[in-house]
Parts: C-alpha cells; structure tokens; sequence
C-alpha cells in the first residue's frame, strides 16, 4: 500500500499517538497502538509536515515531532548551561560515536589518558550514551554505544551521518595540534615506506 492510498484514519492515528508520545518510537511500538499501513501512514505525515513550523523526523529507527531547525531562533531564549561538556567528555563522547561499542580501556588506549568516571557518568546522564553489554573477553568489561537520544540531539537519522575526517577538516572543526600528529603519522610511515625500498634494494 503506498503513501498515498493509506487509510485516512490510519494516517490521524498515527498522528495522535506520535504527538502524545513522551520520546520518540519505533514502527513496532505504533503498531501496539494502531492497526493498518504504519510505514505508509509515517510517509504521508512526514510529506504532510514538510515544509511546515513542525516536522515529522526519524532519527535511528525512531520518529517524533520536532520543530523546524529553520525556527530554532524564534523559540530560542537566553539560559544558562546547567553543565557543559568538557575537552574529555567530547573526545569521549566522540570516540564512543565512531568506535561503538567500545570498552573504558579502548576509550583511554585512544585518547592516550585515563578516561575518569565522571566523564562517562556526565555523558549517561545527558542521555547520549549507555551501557551495551559485557566484552565476551577476560575480564568481561563493559562496553559503551550512543543512544537515539544522541542522534536527536545531533540531528543525525544513523550514525552513517557522522562527518569523516575530511568533513571535520574543512569545517575547521579539527584541533591544529590533531592535523600536525596527523601529518606527522603519514610522514613517519611514508619514512618507513623509503626504508623498507632501500633495504630490498
């Protein structure tokens, strides 16, 4: 059945249950709520939303009812930050984003320093990242991935939206010190390169 023939009361349905939902929810969970063409009747309220101060979004799976970005300015109002992110918690955050799942000890062998407790404790908090099971490794440790929430908050719809290097290079968004560790990397292995030619020669 395609977007534009699905029931009409299926489509208000949906509608009405995304709009009193608390967080955002998945094809399955609507279906609980309503019967017919929920993927159908998602299509034609997103179509119906474009454009309009309220949008109909998926982010990882998920769909719920966000504003404009375009309008963000107009709801806008000047508040103080209960708890910003410090240099840790975004490189934490970050390499939890790109890794996933990934161990307390990968995180540190990463950033190259011990990764404290609380900088794990604020990103779980904020809601962005969580436990997602045990290592099946000596130890057993326990892994860490981002939520939805993550991905609503970043306006991603999956983690396949998250910039590569390239991207965060010309944005300017790349610390100077990361781009000379960088260069210095590929001119240390294209070193290794030229001995490796000199000793077969």
């Amino acid at each position: 059945m395609s977007a534009a023939t699905v029931s009409p009361d299926t489509v208000r349905a949906v509608e009405a249950v995304l709009f009193a939902a608390t967080d955002a929810m998945g094809v399955d969970a609507i279906r609980s709520y309503v019967e017919g063409d929920v993927r159908a009747a998602l299509a034609q309220l997103s179509a119906d939303y474009a454009g309009r101060g309220v949008q109909l979004v998926e982010r990882g799976g998920r769909w719920h009812f966000q504003t404009a970005p375009d309008l963000a300015h107009v709801l806008r109002r000047d508040r103080e930050e209960v708890r910003r992110l410090s240099r840790a918690g975004i490189e934490t955050l970050a390499i939890i984003a790109y890794h996933e799942p990934v161990t307390r000890a990968e995180i540190e062998a990463i950033r190259g320093v011990q990764t404290a407790k609380g900088t794990l404790d604020v990103l779980m908090e904020a809601g962005w990242v969580r436990p997602a099971g045990r290592r099946e490794v000596p130890g057993r440790p326990l892994t860490f991935a981002t939520t939805p929430e993550f991905l609503t908050h970043f306006g991603l719809s999956s983690r396949r939206d998250l910039p590569g290097i390239e991207d965060l290079r010309a944005a300017g968004l790349l610390d100077p010190v990361d781009l000379a560790f960088g260069q210095l990397s590929a001119e240390a292995e294209d070193d290794d390169g030229d001995d490796d030619e000199e000793d077969a020669a």
